[in-house]
């Protein structure tokens, strides 16, 4: 307060001329950080297209990466500053989400993009075959052939084991590779993309397979064989059976019954009745959404893969059929990077099926994934969809409840929505009426390793391992022997030999540490150490840890280094085993234990 009589005693002191105001105004006004550059700008407009009224989608963040990559062969970080501007998103968040997946790669300033990229599967199945002295031999002759610019990288599994060793040129697949294959790969490939071959078409009838091979012999394998096209598919009843709920002409609740009768679970691995799991979200309040997972980033699975590239509109058809009863509004399918032949495929096949329904449709949109494993867990995938890092969360909620962009959403696998139509129209009956060993149901087993013909066995669940090596898979490789095998690929744990009579089901392995998954079986014979491959997988585990939890982060690559020492140190590994098991947050952790107990109690003589 200011005394009276004293205010006539006060000067007022400048603290700033107006020439010092208006350029300290100016430089405030200017924006910090890394300003996008008006060529980057276009160029990246070019690529995701004009700006919608309300914005570009968040979601769409990923797909959009996708395009520069695609275009540009890297992710320039002159056009990350440009996407971010354009889409109003941080860019803080578009290089964290950039730099989270495998096949996407930052280059800074005035770096050289990469040349065409070979990517050599280090997979167990590929290792078996070969791998390494693959990996080992590439670069030198491809150096040599005049292919200085091609960079040679191992990769984690590429959904291939039944054609191993598998090599990727690009994205073009090349099963059972040998350096000339690849070479011959290379002469037709670009860094602007692949020539798309031409696939044949035919009635692909999956039911009339049951209790056979649906792969062809390894000297029948091609990558790309016929598959069910739309006309095919609609001339042979195909979606009849979701037009008639759609139009009110079938009862819902005779579907869900038939499902649940069944057995049918879900066939991604975690095995929920699938009927259940449509009654559980059919009560959630709308508007509700459908996420489908076609990652199948499970070392030694490709199941999924071989039935979208012989059948996709069975698979439509079922998701249609689900989102009918359950009451879905959009469908998101996630597919993985690995499989662009499906993805082709699929979307022209998708387009389509719009450009001519057979009945109302819901939003139906194809996401693509990015390379990262974790994203086969389904809250992980997810946050993919949403255009995020593909982290899990935590639990609960459950994304029956809280789910994609915060909505109830239903979760499924592809196989679990394939054999919809099948159980629907011949009856619950037709799928429970297989099995053996007390055991219902049909299982696609994905087979790889020491057998004369891998591939995908549709088998009658409960079959032991020995039953479908001799049955299905014409028996060991000459000159082997069974002595080992993984029930349920990567994480499922190892077995040896002396216990190949046991069923291969859900619940069935539980009580000798291991269980069925996704049905990878993985077959090891008397040339093989089951030590080696359990640090082959834990070393999958390191690679793919999404590093959110520390017990998984840090165990993994503790644990892959102890288990390259000749004589195990068990009593660490155990500690470790104790905590990623207890205290991850998702199931790569859960199950990063699994390989390493499965030595220590069957395999003893091979770490001591």
């Amino acid at each position: 307060m200011i005394h009276p009589g004293t205010h006539d005693k006060i000067q007022a002191i400048p603290l700033a001329t107006p020439d010092q105001m208006r350029d300290r105004i100016r430089r405030k006004s200017k924006l910090k950080g890394r300003q996008p550059e008006e060529a980057a700008l276009a160029q990246v407009r070019t690529l995701i297209g004009l700006r919608p009224p309300d914005g570009y989608p968040r979601d769409l963040l990923i797909e959009h990466l996708h395009r520069l990559n695609d275009a540009h062969g890297c992710l320039h970080d002159h056009h990350l500053v440009a996407l971010a501007s354009l889409t109003n998103i941080p860019m803080a968040e578009v290089y964290e989400v950039a730099t989270f997946y495998h096949h996407f790669e930052v280059v800074r300033g005035d770096e050289a993009a990469p040349g065409l990229t070979v990517r050599v599967c280090d997979g167990l199945a590929c290792e078996l075959a070969g791998a390494q002295d693959l990996l080992a031999r590439l670069p030198a002759l491809l150096g040599a052939e005049g292919h200085g610019d091609v960079r040679v990288i191992s990769a984690p599994c590429i959904g291939r084991c039944e054609q191993a060793p598998a090599v990727a040129v690009h994205q073009r697949a090349v099963p059972l590779a040998t350096a000339g294959k690849v070479l011959q790969a290379l002469a037709s490939s670009s860094t602007s993309g692949v020539q798309e071959p031409v696939q044949a078409t035919t009635n692909f009838v999956p039911a009339s397979l049951a209790e056979q091979s649906i792969s062809p012999p390894p000297d029948a394998v091609e990558a790309l064989p016929a598959f069910t096209d739309y006309a095919t598919y609609r001339a042979s009843g195909g979606y009849a059976l979701a037009a008639a709920l759609v139009n009110g002409e079938e009862n819902a609740e005779a579907v869900i019954k038939a499902m649940e009768d069944s057995g049918l679970r879900g066939l991604g691995g975690a095995g929920f009745p699938a009927g259940r799991k449509w009654r559980i979200v059919r009560d959630q309040p709308a508007p509700k959404l459908m996420a489908v997972n076609i990652d199948e980033g499970e070392p030694g699975t490709f199941k999924d893969r071989t039935y979208l590239e012989r059948d996709p509109h069975r698979f439509l058809e079922g998701l249609l059929i689900a989102a009918q009863i359950v009451g879905i509004d959009a469908c998101y399918i996630y597919l993985r990077d690995e499989y662009h032949d499906c993805r082709v495929l699929l979307q022209a096949e998708l387009a389509k099926l719009k450009a001519n329904p057979p009945c109302e449709l819901p939003k139906i949109e194809l996401r693509r994934g990015a390379g990262a494993y974790i994203c086969g867990e389904e809250s992980a995938m997810i946050e993919s969809i949403e255009g995020k890092r593909g982290e899990p969360r935590m639990r609960p909620p459950y994304i029956a409840q809280v789910g994609l962009f915060g909505r109830p959403t239903l979760e499924h696998n592809f196989e679990t929505l394939y054999w919809v139509r099948d159980i629907v129209e011949k009856g619950p009956q037709w799928f429970s009426g297989f099995g053996r060993h007390g055991r219902k149901g049909l299982r696609s087993f994905s087979v790889s390793g020491r057998v004369k013909h891998p591939g995908v066995k549709l088998a009658p669940a409960g079959i032991t391992v020995q039953e479908l090596i001799d049955e299905y898979c014409g028996g060991m490789l000459e000159g082997h022997t069974l002595h080992a095998y993984l029930p349920g690929g990567a994480s499922g744990g190892i077995l040896p030999a002396s216990m190949n009579d046991i069923p291969l089901d859900f619940d069935t392995l539980q009580p000798h540490g291991c269980f069925i998954g996704s049905a990878a079986v993985m077959v090891l014979s008397q040339h093989d150490r089951a030590r080696d491959a359990a640090l082959n997988v834990m070393r999958f585990f390191e690679h793919e840890s999404c590093g959110q939890c520390t017990p998984c982060r840090v165990g993994t690559a503790k644990a892959a280094a102890l288990m390259q020492a000749p004589v195990w140190d068990n009593a660490t590994l155990e500690d470790l085993a104790q905590v990623m098991g207890d205290a991850s947050i998702c199931g790569l952790g859960q199950a990063a234990p699994n390989p390493i107990r499965s030595i220590q109690k069957y395999f003893p003589q091979e770490i001591a």
